[in-house]
């Protein structure tokens, strides 16, 4: 009997994975079974684009029937525990899937860092659902306000989920003459933190351009149904969006492999095996390996290009090839601020940073060029004026 693969996750690493294993095993080799709660793959970079314009999702949510191939087996369910000594997959209807080998693709949930009331009273972006949640919080709160007291929306977390979500609240607020008041909150003393000065100063131009007010310096303490404390005062708000930072899924918290006490993110080797030779983890799910005590950054790009050597290294494992090893390469950041972008260290461009046409040509082809990998070049096209 053939060997069982199972890929939970249907993100950037799970979406990548399947196609990758597909293209590098035989037919009778093994059987794949994909499992995800959602039936579609997200584009999550251009998630925010649904906060202003929720007719997008049709671009970015690609059916899994037009990434996987005909063998391969899907199961659209909530991955609830992994046992790793039954070796089985359990699932939120109380089915258990078995596996031979298995790769952890399931992403990350929101840190909330134990702040008092920020989980209770923020809204998150994850996903559709949550870009939907914002979108209507941002329509009602607009529905209340006026121009003499506009309706006060706060994000948290300066990260680049944080910039771009600002940058398309503040693009919907001017093409509906929202009364809205748009600030953006940072416990560092820079946006985009950890960042070169030259790419932050041109978000920053941006924004302010955008006439999102900025924050920087003082930590969120704690929320209540009314405001948000942050130092020593506290901002009073109609919407709160909270983006500060990523944790593990509880759904791997007792697996049998080892995992990062506090964020229950999985370790793995450069070839993504895990201390279980059975178990693989990929994506923001995992702490990959680079060597000299770094880490893979949880980042879209890292994901997609860890993919394809994923997909290979399980095909390997039933194969019994050895594994291959992967060290993420830094193609450059891209971030929209609404209709703008900055690009920033792309590879093979002369400038370091820069913005303008140019930049919102790349942001939109990068998109657009994993769509037409995962799916299809016609899909690609339909989505690029979204983009």
């Amino acid at each position: 009997m053939s060997d069982h693969v199972v890929v939970i996750g249907a993100g950037y690493a799970g979406a990548g994975a399947v196609k990758a294993f597909e293209k590098h095993i035989e037919p009778g080799e093994a059987e794949l079974t994909w499992i995800s709660e959602h039936d579609y793959h997200l584009v999550l970079h251009e998630v925010h684009r649904a906060i202003r314009k929720p007719e997008v999702e049709s671009k970015i949510a690609i059916p899994v029937d037009e990434i996987k191939s005909d063998t391969t087996n899907f199961i659209r369910n909530r991955v609830t525990n992994v046992d790793t000594d039954e070796q089985t997959v359990e699932l939120e209807d109380g089915e258990s899937v078995e596996y031979d080998y298995l790769l952890v693709a399931i992403g990350s949930e929101t840190a909330f860092f134990g702040i008092e009331g920020l989980k209770e009273h923020s809204l998150t972006l994850k996903g559709l659902d949550d870009a939907r949640a914002i979108h209507e919080a941002i329509r009602s709160a607009t529905d209340e306000a006026t121009q003499s007291e506009p309706a006060q929306i706060l994000i948290g977390g300066a990260g680049l989920s944080g910039i771009q979500t600002a940058g398309e609240i503040a693009e919907y607020r001017d093409a509906h003459r929202a009364p809205l008041e748009i600030k953006l909150i940072e416990g560092l003393d820079e946006i985009f933190p950890g960042q070169d000065p030259e790419v932050q100063g041109a978000l920053k131009k941006r924004l302010l351009a955008k006439d999102v007010e900025i924050l920087t310096g003082d930590f969120i303490s704690a929320v209540d149904e009314q405001e948000v404390h942050l130092g020593d005062d506290g901002l009073e708000y109609d919407v709160l969006v909270w983006t500060g930072g990523i944790t593990g899924h509880e759904e791997v918290a007792d697996a049998n492999v080892e995992k990062d006490d506090r964020s229950n993110r999985i370790f793995a080797e450069s070839d993504f095996q895990t201390s279980n030779e059975r178990v693989f983890a990929i994506g923001d799910s995992a702490l990959i390996d680079q060597g000299t005590d770094e880490v893979a950054p949880p980042t879209a790009q890292a994901a997609w290009q860890a993919a394809e050597i994923a997909g290979e290294n399980l095909a390997r494992s039933v194969q019994g090839a050895p594994l291959k090893s992967w060290r993420h390469k830094d193609k450059g950041t891209v971030v929209s601020v609404g209709d703008k972008a900055v690009a920033h260290d792309v590879i093979g461009v002369p400038i370091n940073t820069f913005g303008g046409p140019a930049a919102k040509l790349l942001k939109k082809t990068i998109a657009c060029r994993w769509i037409a990998d995962v799916s299809s070049t016609k899909r690609a096209m339909s989505a690029f004026s979204d983009m």
